[in-house]
Order: structure tokens, then sequence, then C-alpha cells
């Protein structure tokens, strides 16, 4: 007996030590930044570029560039994943300039050349400042959030909390802590994740249109992850499948390309229903004709 006990010691002693260690050092595996000395100069080919600096009430500098667009027709708020920062994915603000928009992309606390102590609330309350620098000048009629990946749960909180164009998420989780669970089921993320990220809970006050992208090969966030999500405001999603997309090659796709367009530059109409089979149903039943 003593011998099980001294067992089931040691495996609750690993399990504790183990879950401190998740607990302290979850940014590592959470966030993969890259770091920009502050004399670095960002340049794009054929890109007019504006980079600026915004310092936060609890004194971080939050870096970020500005693409513009030849008499731009709104400005896209490009909120990035979790790697590197806005030096290599600023060459994806082409795919909104081309279409005469604007472009905000900005560095997470600890990424590039902004500073901070990153925390969940922290970059949450960052992004609302941006944009409400944006809306300084722009009206929200013409501001388009778009979130990739990890940028997907701070875009839709933004669109919860505020009034823009549409919401376009690509490669969206439904929670953080839901992707944590598929590579550690066994550990207890609803008590260690200081990141939870509950995307499904912020997209039930948006009430602008939601578009999801995803690819039916994403082995990272599965691509059942964006039905699940396009399901929370049906009235207001619309998903665009990428038949053979992964996580990080959607831009690869002429299909993404399509998309994409099809949502920036086409305005939504509505639909007549009248004299449509919307209240017929479907009955499997065989009616005998009469002889």
């Amino acid at each position: 007996m003593e011998k099980w006990l001294y067992i089931g010691l040691i495996i609750v002693a690993v399990y504790l030590v183990v879950s401190v260690l998740l607990y302290f050092f979850q940014d590592f595996f959470l966030f993969k930044p890259e770091k920009l000395p502050k004399d670095f100069q960002f340049h794009y080919d054929n890109q007019e570029i504006e980079e600026y600096n915004v310092e936060t009430r609890d004194g971080a500098i939050i870096n970020g560039l500005r693409f513009r667009a030849t008499d731009p027709k709104g400005v896209v708020f490009y909120l990035k994943g979790n790697s590197k920062s806005i030096k290599g994915w600023g060459k994806f603000a082409v795919d909104f300039t081309r279409h005469g928009y604007d472009v905000i992309m900005v560095d997470y606390r600890g990424f590039g050349k902004s500073t901070g102590r990153r925390t969940q609330k922290a970059v949450k309350r960052d992004m609302q400042v941006i944009y409400n620098k944006i809306k300084d000048k722009v009206s929200e009629k013409y501001i388009i959030l778009y979130g990739r990946s990890m940028g997907s749960g701070f875009a839709a909180k933004l669109a919860s909390m505020n009034n823009p164009r549409m919401l376009i998420l690509d490669a969206p989780y439904y929670s953080l802590s839901k992707v944590a669970k598929k590579f550690i089921p066994f550990m207890p993320l609803s008590l260690l994740i200081k990141f939870p990220m509950p995307t499904y809970k912020w997209l039930r006050y948006v009430n602008c249109p939601i578009h999801i992208i995803h690819g039916t090969d994403d082995r990272l966030i599965p691509y059942k992850t964006s039905v699940k999500l396009s399901k929370i405001k049906p009235e207001l999603t619309k998903l665009y499948t990428v038949i053979g997309g992964g996580h990080k090659n959607l831009n690869n796709f002429e299909s993404y390309h399509k998309m994409l367009t099809e949502i920036i530059t086409t305005r939504p109409k509505k639909v007549n229903l009248e004299g449509s089979s919307i209240n017929v149903n479907h009955s499997s039943k065989r009616v005998n004709a009469k002889a």
C-alpha cells in the first residue's frame, strides 16, 4: 500500500511541476516574436508606407505601419498572427492596397519595435487604442477588421465593441484554450492559460457582416472550427472554404484571392425570397396519384 501511495505522490508532484512550468513559460509556446532594433528601416517594393509609434497609458510603445493606397476607399486594420513581426507580415498589405484600401498593421507588445509587458488585457486595450485613432480620421463604415490566426481573436473582440464595416477572420480558432487542449489534453488549461482568447464568446456581440476564410487541410486549427464559429451568428456570417489550404499558405491559392476580392469589393444585396422554395418542405413520402 505504501508503494502505491509513494507512486501516487510522485505523479501528483510531477503534475504540479508541469502545471507551474506551463503557467510561467506558456508565452514561449504561444508567441514567436521577432524583435527589431529601434533604427530598423522598413521597406517594401511598390508600397508607400508611413511608420508611427503610439504610447499607451502604461508607458508601452506600439509600433505600426500604414500602407497607403491611391485615393483610398477605406482602411483595413490587419491583426497578424503570433510569429515574427510586421517586417515580414507587411508583404500581405498588397492584397488590400491593390483594391484601394489603406492598411494599418501593428506589432503586439514584445514584437518588432513594440515594447511593454504582454497580457491578454493589455493587448486588447492596445488594439482598441489603435482602432480609436483610425476612427478619429475615418468613419467606421469605412473600416474593415481583418484577423489572421492569433489576430482573429483580437479582431473579433474589437468588432464586438465597435461598429466596423465588416469583420474578416482568416483561419480563426474557437478559443486558444481549445487549441492548446488538443496538444495537452490532460492539463487544467482553464486555470492555467493566460490567453484563453474566447473568440466564440466575442462573436456573439458582433453586429457587422462576418466573413470567415479557412483551409480544409489546416492541421493547427481544423476547418471544422470555422464551421462551428459560423453557426454563432449565422444571419451575419458567410464561410469561405479554400480547398486544400493549410494554416500558413492560403495566400498561395487563387481561390483565396477571389474570395477576398469578392468580400471587400462587393456590396451586400438583400435577397428577395418571394416566390422561392424557402418554405417548401421536402418530403420523402410518396403520394400516389388517383386513378
